[in-house]
């Protein structure tokens, strides 16, 4: 009946209608709800992101590769030229190669596993089987290329024998052959690292030292479109899922994620660094990219909003120049200055179980 609680006049007060069964507490609702608040938030409180680290280097990562079969297998280049294969699950190096005198620029594996590239600063592409030798037999490059000038990075095609490299200019290289098929340059600037599209594999994204990103055709041998930002861009890295849209990370700060139908204006600026943004890998699901900065941190960043929704950093970790999300969306991996490779968990409350 309405009259039971309905107010006559508004001073009338409010008739509140209450049970008098002591089993029920009139706050029960409200008690239920801040239980289940602070439970979700202790998971977060007691997160434990990091697993492990990975050490053997005798010097800072410069650069790391996944492999493209393998789960376990990464493989990461040092500033003293050495190239170690870790395996994940034993947490340990099962390999290790002197390739190069002075830095390992890049690295990149082939589509099949098979073999990896990596470029160095002693103007040399070399080509190295996945495997490790037979006992008795030398650790040598199946292929070594001398080129004219220093080369800064590698990218592998998705599906066919052919690989790009940058420096001076971006070359296509054959597998096979000795000299580059093409190569494109547009401006006069050195390039610093160059991505082959996983989706649409004949498209180029490159970053030049004169702050722009050039977009090219390997069909055309044609740079197509070039966007200039305000400072440098460091490295670009393609979203795996939708083919135009590629996330670039700059000397400002910031990391800006463009389509590259509309490079006017990028579709999402992402900051929250304090330092330059030196890498960026996506997710293999294409819904979120993490960032390796000069603040000795990495970020976790959802890709269609502006700040991060997770910031990783240990006391130790100096300057992180390097970083990767494992092919199975669940760890991801930084190399950073002071010689050290890192995993982490990707969702930093997840449980693992017994690891």
């Amino acid at each position: 009946n309405p009259d039971d609680y309905v107010r006559e006049t508004k001073l009338d007060l409010q008739r509140v209608p209450r049970n008098y069964d002591p089993a029920l507490h009139p706050f029960e609702v409200a008690r239920e709800y801040t239980r289940a608040l602070n439970a979700t938030k202790l998971e977060r409180v007691f997160a434990k992101p990091f697993l492990s680290s990975l050490d053997g280097h005798r010097d800072g990562v410069n650069c790391m590769a996944k492999h493209p079969k393998s789960l376990s297998t990464v493989l990461s280049g040092a500033c003293d030229g050495e190239v170690k294969i870790w395996n994940l699950t034993r947490r340990q190096c099962i390999r290790t190669i002197q390739a190069h005198e002075g830095f390992v620029r890049g690295m990149c594996a082939r589509f099949c596993g098979t073999s990896f590239f990596t470029v160095g600063d002693d103007k040399t592409v070399k080509q190295w089987k996945m495997e490790s030798p037979e006992y008795g037999e030398e650790e040598e490059p199946i292929h070594t290329i001398l080129g004219k000038t220093v080369y800064t990075g590698i990218d592998h095609h998705w599906k066919e024998p052919v690989f790009a490299t940058c420096g001076h200019q971006v070359d296509i290289w054959d597998e096979q052959r000795t000299s580059p098929k093409c190569s494109l340059t547009w401006g006069f600037d050195s390039i610093s690292s160059v991505k082959f599209n996983p989706i649409e594999t004949y498209l180029l994204g490159s970053c030049a030292s004169d702050r722009n990103i050039v977009l090219y055709d390997m069909r055309k041998s044609t740079p197509l479109k070039k966007v200039i930002l305000n400072m440098r861009t460091n490295t670009l890295c393609w979203n795996p899922m939708e083919a135009f849209i590629f996330t670039a990370a700059n000397e400002d700060y910031n990391l800006y994620t463009f389509d590259m139908r509309f490079l006017e204006s990028p579709v999402m600026v992402h900051m929250d660094h304090v330092s330059a943004v030196l890498d960026v890998d996506y997710s293999p699901t294409g819904k979120e990219f993490v960032s390796a900065s000069f603040d000795k941190s990495i970020r976790i960043f959802p890709v269609d909003k502006g700040h991060s929704r997770e910031v990783y950093h240990t006391k130790r970790m100096q300057h992180v120049i390097t970083v990767k999300w494992t092919s199975d969306n669940k760890y991801i991996l930084c190399g950073s200055d002071e010689m050290n490779i890192r995993l982490w968990k990707a969702n930093a409350s997840e449980k693992l179980g017994v690891v």
